[in-house]
């Protein structure tokens, strides 16, 4: 074979590799782009939890509250805004709830990413409280609508609906199946719960807590709200003087010793109630805006519901 044949086949062969190589790299750069995943971007860690539950493995869920965390006071940094605008579908609380997150889940709606406002879907109520203050019956709408789970499975069926819809890719019936499985669940919730409630006499079914968040369980289950130790929807407002005042003759008056702070939160407010009370104040912690990370006691939303019952059966019966 004479060198000429032979430079003219290690040619062809090289092209023949180099044509193999480019090929196959185009092939898998079709491939991954092919593969990205949906995404589905949740600002609260409890609709965070309830979202996850129905999107199961169809898509991503990224959520931007970390465990323990004030929706009232938590931002997002560069990263997580840009998150928003890369979203399939973006579901956030509303009402008012997340009070420095607004302007990016608006600004990404602008831009054309799909959202839902669970809150505002969920026949909210209007702050319902016993004295003056920035929400006690202003007629501000209340967006704690999570402590009814009644609302939630609304809420939980419409956000279904949200992903059918917007997010490219999922299984139809896997979503579905998921959300029905879950409302099961939720509907054993409020079941459990009823039966957890009814064993608190009607003369202690008044309800004091940091700040106005539980009007909705109480419009469900059949308590008083007396006031808060804040009297606003807003862990950012703050006390004065005649407010500690009026709420603790108000205390007084119904006979209330039990106050429900927020797990999230110092109980420092709680504390000096107790003491313009002379003491006789029981403080009692829960979860009420904020799930924990797994393990810590309200890693779920189911649990941290069941968790909350339990506390507020106990300190009102005082069993």
């Amino acid at each position: 074979m004479s060198a000429r044949v032979r430079a003219a086949r290690l040619r062809a062969l090289l092209l023949t590799l180099v044509t193999f190589f480019v090929v196959a790299a185009t092939a898998t750069g079709c491939a991954s782009g092919g593969d990205e995943r949906p995404r589905v971007v949740v600002t609260t860690n409890i609709l965070g939890d309830i979202t996850r539950e129905i999107v199961g493995d169809e898509a991503d869920v990224s959520v931007l509250m970390k465990p323990n965390a004030d929706p009232h006071s938590f931002g997002l940094s560069a990263v997580q805004a840009a998150e928003l605008e890369d979203a399939d579908l973006v579901v956030h609380n509303g009402l008012g709830l997340e009070e420095n997150v607004l302007r990016h889940v608006e600004a990404a709606r602008a831009s054309g990413v799909a959202t839902f406002a669970a809150g505002e879907a969920a026949d909210p109520l209007t702050f319902h409280a016993g004295g003056e203050g920035p929400d006690g019956g202003t007629g501000a709408p209340d967006p704690h609508f999570w402590t009814d789970p009644d609302r939630v499975r609304k809420a939980a069926g419409l956000i279904a609906d949200q992903v059918v819809e917007h997010v490219d890719g999922v299984n139809e019936k896997a979503v579905r199946d998921n959300a029905e499985s879950y409302d099961g669940q939720l509907a054993d919730l409020t079941a459990w719960m009823e039966k957890s409630f009814a064993a608190v006499p009607e003369d202690r079914r008044a309800l004091v807590t940091n700040h106005h968040v539980f009007g909705y369980l109480a419009d469900r289950f059949g308590f008083r709200v007396i006031g808060a130790v804040i009297p606003s929807g807003t862990t950012l407002a703050s006390p004065s003087s005649s407010d500690l005042r009026s709420l603790t003759q108000a205390m007084e008056k119904a006979n209330v010793r039990t106050v429900f702070a927020d797990s999230s939160q110092p109980t420092r407010l709680a504390e000096v109630l107790r003491q313009e009370m002379g003491g006789d104040v029981d403080v009692v912690p829960l979860y009420s805006e904020s799930l924990t990370e797994k393990g810590k006691g309200a890693g779920t939303y189911l649990e941290m519901m069941r968790a909350n019952t339990s506390a507020m059966a106990e300190g009102l019966t005082g069993d």
